[in-house]
């Protein structure tokens, strides 16, 4: 069964409502891809994939963008940077016009959904590093090995 589902650009905040099956569970919404995850296109299968790669705005078979809401005290807030920044609208803009419906919406950039992911029966943390890393035990030498230093005639030093 499939579901229509949202997501806002995180750098603009313009909505995406895409139509896809509801058995993926959503992890992140985020403007970079996860390392180690696949995506695929908004009107591709998503079978084999991580997740989704959209960018803000491109039209898609199954895909439509609007507008984020301006609320009504006449402030327009947007996502940016991972926080929300509220700054005044412009005076001579009505909100629910729109600009000759010209130029589509969303700002052009890429933004990834990236679903949940299972390797082994558990839940890959996109956090976690992608390799091991040893570090050296308490009984290695605390320097480089060589010489320790000039040696004199009395190997005393120089004022030895």
């Amino acid at each position: 069964m499939s579901y229509t589902v949202t997501y806002y650009c995180p750098r603009c905040g313009t909505l995406a409502s895409l139509e896809r099956e509801g058995y993926l569970d959503d992890k992140s919404v985020t403007p970079y891809p996860l390392e180690g995850w696949t995506y695929a296109a908004p009107d591709e299968s998503f079978d084999d994939a991580d997740g989704v790669r959209f960018v803000c705005g491109d039209p898609r078979p199954g895909l439509t963008w609007e507008t984020p809401p301006t609320p009504d005290d006449g402030t327009e807030t947007t996502p940016s940077d991972d926080r929300t920044e509220t700054t005044p609208a412009a005076p001579d803009h009505d909100p629910a016009e729109t600009d000759d419906g010209d130029e589509p919406p969303g700002c052009g950039e890429p933004f990834y959904l990236s679903f949940i992911r299972f390797e082994g029966g558990e839940e890959v943390d996109p956090r976690s590093p992608s390799e091991q890393v040893e570090l050296v035990d308490d009984e290695s030498p605390s320097g480089p090995g060589g010489p320790r230093g000039p040696g004199g005639p009395d190997a005393g030093g120089f004022w030895g």
